[in-house]
């Protein structure tokens, strides 16, 4: 589908992934609670971040402890980012981190602002929500694999392929298949001197797909993100570029 608008050329592929599969069931007997805090330090060695946490109300005072994360919230993280995750105590009393976030309040707002401008439009619009052949893109904010939040306002003046992926997909003719679609537009347009160029996928589960998730899928694959972007956000958001984009999704879980 190729749609123009003022200033904007955009190329949309939409044969990616439209299906997801449902989060794995908590272990029993895990006890979960949100937590925000201060990177302190990372230790990529031992996969661990130090964090000085605010309090944990019921559960734990504000204090400096070390947790243990995996590879894809390791990606981003820095000292003296903010950030919001899961605590995950096991049964044994070890603690991790889980789905961890940037933090910042401007950042967030601007996220949350944007996600109810977007729900509003998609509403307005009713049962004929998908952009038509003319029209620009909607206007969303959502969180890049950086973790920097990035606007559809980027975009605009250049030319945009963009498809809707998650990065557990377990099929590998379609979201694999599709990111590797991606780069190699990506490097015959470089070869061919094609200006302008901006690739973007967009999760389709972001309630896994954290930023530090999509730079670790990201980097295991090798993809330079000079000018190909992976996005994230609130779930309300992507449902409603989902479905202005004009693309059916099923959700499961």
């Amino acid at each position: 589908m190729l749609i123009r608008a003022a200033g904007l050329l955009a190329v949309f592929v939409l044969a990616g992934c439209t299906k997801r599969t449902p989060a794995p069931a908590a272990v029993a007997d895990e006890a979960r609670h949100p937590l925000t805090g201060e990177i302190v330090q990372v230790n990529a060695d031992r996969k661990t971040l130090t964090v000085m946490h605010d309090e944990i109300k019921g559960f734990m005072p504000a204090m400096t402890m070390e947790f243990e994360v995996a590879d894809g919230d390791l990606a981003i993280a820095k000292p003296g980012r903010r950030i919001r995750a899961e605590l995950v105590q096991a049964p044994g009393g070890a603690f991790r981190l889980e789905k961890i976030w940037p933090a910042d309040s401007a950042d967030q707002g601007r996220v949350d602002t944007a996600a109810k401008v977007l729900r509003q439009d998609t509403a307005t619009r009713g049962r004929k929500a998908y952009r038509e052949i003319g029209e620009g893109l909607p206007d969303f904010a959502l969180y890049d694999q950086e973790g920097h939040v990035v606007t559809a306002g980027r975009f605009r003046g250049k030319q945009i392929m963009l498809n809707f992926i998650f990065t557990r997909c377990p099929v590998a003719t379609m979201c694999p298949a599709a990111t590797m679609r991606m780069m190699e537009v990506q490097k015959a347009a470089r070869e061919a001197g094609v200006p302008n160029l901006e690739l973007v996928s967009i999760t389709l589960d972001p309630e896994y797909d954290t930023p530090g998730v999509l730079k670790h899928y990201a980097r295991l694959r090798g993809i330079d993100t000079s000018n190909f972007s992976f996005l994230t956000g609130p779930e309300s958001a992507i449902r409603d570029l989902l479905e202005q984009f004009g693309v059916v999704a099923e959700f499961e879980g």
